[in-house]
């Protein structure tokens, strides 16, 4: 039968297949192939021995939390106490794409904001539209529901931010404050580091402890500070040459492409010669003031 891992505690996962949960173990060819089942992961299984017998193709692997087959990544980014961090947020946003995840970013507090500032915003809002990024406001459930509507979401963005408040506006039976998920569903504490997928009304949330923030560490450093050098150049062009406001400034386009292959030789012990291909990338970023 086929089913999915909704939970996994040590060497044990918990399989579902229509609302039915059999708890199963994997069988030893995966330790052999350098596999581990995740939770999310659809899986084949034997209802009779309880085994997981194939791990079938993810569409997508996140390291923290550790979950496979993500549909959407809900971030909850408050514009107020605590303050818009939009470098967070773009390096969320880069995880999450690079994951092939949908991110949706959902603003919170926005009741807190002055005309003057929510009138500021209103680009930003734009911007992210215009890139096929889904933005909606904490308070729009309809919208947020229809968007997540039979998904598996994981929740991140910053401490404060607002997420245990969403969640208890999705279903008021939660009463969410700083614990996890579980015990506020009465399913029992966490005593163990373990993830586990529950449904709240037509939405598959992903539970973490106190719902983590997806893991940064992976971003490639070199590579983003080649991309930072080029986008300097961009905006110091636009500044200079075309007299465009910097603050006004976004990225319209950023491309990768294979640069030039370089032929080099490697000398080696009696006369020997290797032929070294050393290869480069050609950065292309445009920026523009959007009007």
């Amino acid at each position: 039968m086929e089913g999915r891992i909704t939970k996994q505690i040590s060497n044990q996962y918990q399989v579902t297949k229509d609302e039915k949960n059999y708890v199963c173990s994997a069988r030893g060819k995966f330790r052999n192939l350098g596999l581990s089942p995740l939770v999310g992961d659809n899986v084949l299984f034997d209802a009779e021995t309880l085994t997981i017998e194939e791990i079938l193709p993810r569409k997508n692997e996140l390291d923290r939390p550790v979950v496979a087959n993500i549909d959407v990544a809900l971030i909850v980014t408050s514009v107020k106490k605590p303050d818009l961090s939009l470098s967070l947020l773009d390096k969320e946003l880069s995880v999450i794409i690079k994951n092939n995840v949908e991110p949706v970013i959902c603003l919170t507090k926005l009741d807190l904001l002055e005309k003057k500032e929510l009138k500021e915003l209103k680009p930003l809002i734009k911007y992210y539209k215009s890139i096929g990024i889904k933005v909606v406001d904490n308070k729009n459930l309809g919208k947020i529901k229809k968007i997540l509507k039979n998904k598996l979401v994981v929740l991140t963005g910053q401490t404060g931010a607002g997420k245990s408040s969403l969640l208890n506006k999705l279903d008021k039976k939660l009463n969410l404050e700083t614990k996890p998920i579980s015990e506020a569903l009465n399913r029992g504490v966490h005593t163990t580091r373990h993830t586990e997928i529950y449904k709240i009304g037509k939405i598959y949330f992903v539970d973490t402890p106190g719902f983590s923030a997806l893991d940064l560490k992976n971003i490639n450093k070199e590579a983003s500070r080649l991309s930072r050098k080029v986008l300097v150049s961009a905006v110091a062009n636009a500044e200079n040459n075309l007299g465009l406001n910097k603050k006004d400034l976004v990225v319209k386009e950023a491309i990768v492409n294979e640069g030039q292959t370089m032929k080099r030789m490697k000398f080696g012990s009696r006369g020997h010669v290797d032929p070294i291909k050393k290869r480069t990338s050609h950065i292309k970023i445009v920026v523009s003031d959007n009007k």
